[in-house]
Order: structure tokens, then sequence, then C-alpha cells
């Protein structure tokens, strides 16, 4: 199992969030098997989340699609996104 984990600020949380939801059935087609959204204690638009993969390409595929960046930029992410890949043990 593997992990992808992002981390982005975003300008307006409801709005990001709106995107997520709406994005969940084709997030799903893409290969996410779970996934979990967080918000910074403080900064309600400070978001981690997580999307679990059955393996780090499937992961990497989806962090790379072009469909993914384009959500990514409607939904009003700032700046560039911390991302990182991990294995479950």
């Amino acid at each position: 199992m593997a992990t992808l984990f992002v981390r982005h600020k975003v300008a307006d949380y409801a709005k990001w969030r709106k995107a997520y939801n709406d994005f969940d059935t084709e997030r799903k087609t893409m290969g996410v098997t779970s996934h979990g959204v967080y918000q910074l204690d403080g900064d309600p638009n400070d978001v981690t989340v997580y999307h679990e993969f059955p393996t780090v390409d499937a992961a990497k595929t989806f962090a790379g699609s072009p469909r993914l960046k384009e959500i990514i930029v409607s939904a009003g992410v700032q700046g560039m996104p911390d991302i990182w890949f991990a294995n479950r043990d």
C-alpha cells in the first residue's frame, strides 16, 4: 500500500472542499482506495490530504495527472504544494 501526502494553502477552504468533494468519483477511477483531509489547527486554509493507492507508481501517476493539476488550480490552491510518497509497512 502506498500513500501520497499533499500539504498546501488554499485561498478559501469551503471552495476548495467543494472542488475536492466533486472530484471524488473521478479520483476513485484514478486508483485512489482511501483518502482523508486535515486542516491545521489555527489555520483552516492550511490543508493536508492523503490518498492511498495499491502501488507507489499508481500514486505518482495520479500526482502527475493533468486532470489533477486542473482541479488544483480551479480549487484555489496557492503556491506549490509539498508532496511526498510513503509505503505502509
